[in-house]
């Protein structure tokens, strides 16, 4: 609905300590005059991005590379969320196969283009899924039959040739691993730290510590300053109150919360090598259920290790730029997140982590918890609220994994007016 100017404005002149000041009453403020005058007043880009995760910053990245005018919302001073709180693990073994696998390897192969230009910290280490269990090894040695096929470059290792791979794999009662040389390991606080540096080079409008309250193209209103733009891309993570709630609440979106550690870093340069895991993640990658033996490992850990599924706990091990070991996580699912964690889902996790991992320092530096957004069937969550606008948000535990694909791939489906 379109609303013209109704009412008048009285100008009142007072006297007051001997100063004159003049006030003005406006007994109505018609809304598309306070539209017009918005817009007049209004910053310009092509493409305004909302969030600093690492979401949002892949598609500030992917909308720059396309030649657009970024500007790109975040309204902490810094990224604060999940983005900063993760393993750091680029996972495309994780991945089912078809679409999201392809997505995660595309996404992979921009990573490297990233971390050679912004000249970031990786480790190409791989990975290695340990089995202990009988049912673990046929679960592994099955997907490295069968998912080649599928587009996965994999193999299964014996006890020794697991071994020769990696010095923090414990030797007792191991039975082979799958070897992928896919996975990367960034360092995600250096990530959420220089990676903006890097896109304000080249040519990005960074806008930390800038909320914005409401979107209605071409403006964007912020606490500060109004924008023009041509479209709009919200990456808002598990934030579902601010923008579009009417949407969020029709999605069916959830929130996971997990709980992680850090060790202090190894000493002597200890290197933890490949990623590491074990039997408790086949039952909780997509990628796995390509094997029909994974029913049986599921019934038996269920059995035997019923907290673990209370808390859907499953232990991964990655190492950071300093050296530093990071393990976790758990998964408790629900709108309303306990911001205290359970001291007991630490003891699970290093417990767990001891079975398979030795190291020279077990030292806890760091405990933390994290939350991320995801919906319960589809691998993201994008939606079109309004022309010009689009939602990506939701990417289930693998933003680190998938940013940058869902990235392009929404950049390519997007029109790209530009901004007058």
């Amino acid at each position: 609905m379109r609303y013209t100017p109704c009412g008048d404005v009285i100008s009142r002149q007072f006297l007051l300590s001997g100063y004159r000041a003049i006030f003005f009453m406006e007994l109505s403020w018609a809304p598309v005059e306070r539209g017009n005058n918005l817009e007049r007043m209004a910053r310009r880009a092509d493409v305004a991005v909302i969030g600093g995760g690492i979401l949002g910053l892949a598609h500030a990245y992917a909308f720059a590379r396309m030649g657009r005018r970024v500007v790109l919302f975040e309204r902490n001073a810094r990224a604060r969320g999940a983005s900063i709180r993760n393993f750091g693990l680029i996972w495309p073994i994780g991945q089912p196969s078809g679409e999201m696998h392809a997505l995660a390897l595309r996404s992979r192969e921009i990573w490297l283009d990233v971390i050679e230009a912004a000249k970031l910290f990786y480790r190409p280490t791989g990975s290695l899924h340990l089995a202990y269990q009988t049912d673990e090894a046929e679960v592994l040695r099955e997907f490295a039959e069968l998912a080649p096929s599928a587009g996965y470059q994999c193999q299964w290792l014996s006890a020794d040739a697991t071994l020769r791979k990696s010095q923090a794999v414990q030797p007792g009662g191991l039975k082979g691993s799958l070897w992928s040389a896919a996975e990367l390991t960034v360092d995600p606080r250096e990530v959420a730290a220089a990676f903006p540096e890097y896109l304000r080079a080249i040519g990005v409008d960074l806008r930390y510590g800038t909320a914005v309250k409401h979107i209605a193209l071409p403006l964007v209103e912020t606490g500060t300053d109004p924008w023009k733009v041509g479209q709009a891309v919200v990456c808002g993570g598990h934030d579902f109150e601010t923008l579009y709630p009417e949407v969020f609440a029709a999605s069916g979106l959830t929130r996971c919360k997990l709980q992680m550690m850090r060790t202090a870093a190894q000493p002597g340069g200890w290197q933890l090598g490949p990623a590491l895991a074990a039997g408790l993640t086949l039952r909780f990658y997509k990628a796995f259920s390509l094997c029909p033996s994974l029913a049986a490992l599921r019934s038996r850990i269920a059995a035997e290790k019923p907290e673990f599924d209370r808390w859907g706990i499953h232990v991964l091990a990655s190492q950071n730029s300093h050296g530093a070991i990071a393990l976790g996580d758990s998964h408790e699912y629900g709108l309303q997140v306990d911001v205290f964690n359970q001291a007991v889902i630490d003891d699970l996790i290093l417990r767990e982590a001891g079975s398979f991992l030795r190291m020279p320092d077990w030292t806890i530096a760091e405990r933390w918890y994290g939350v991320y957004a995801l919906h319960p069937e589809r691998p993201s969550f994008e939606s079109q609220p309004a022309p010009g606008v689009r939602i990506v948000t939701a990417p289930g535990g693998s933003g680190m994994t998938l940013s940058f694909g869902l990235a392009e791939r929404t950049a390519k489906q997007m029109a790209y007016p530009r901004c007058a």
